[in-house]
């Protein structure tokens, strides 16, 4: 069945994914301030590569299953004249 708000938690998961895979591709070491920890010396590289691939599968994820939902949609009878 059809749920218009699961269509938009799915919808806004995926663009926050995007939008924190566009932030880590902009400023790799984000990670690094953020939990002040730094695995692999402050170089970023890492976290940056662990992150991405994370946000990328996450992104997929949440626009699959949002373009399943669209699809699952009740269609909208015409109007008759």
């Amino acid at each position: 069945m059809f749920s218009r708000t699961r269509l938009c938690i799915d919808v806004l998961a995926a663009f926050a994914s995007a939008a924190i895979l566009v932030v880590t591709l902009v400023e790799p070491r984000w990670f690094e301030l953020l939990f002040e920890a730094a695995p692999d010396d402050g170089d970023g590289g890492l976290e940056s590569l662990i992150a991405a691939l994370a946000l990328i599968a996450a992104t997929a994820f949440f626009l699959r299953r949002g373009l399943r939902e669209w699809r699952r949609r009740p269609a909208i009878a015409a109007p008759e004249a």
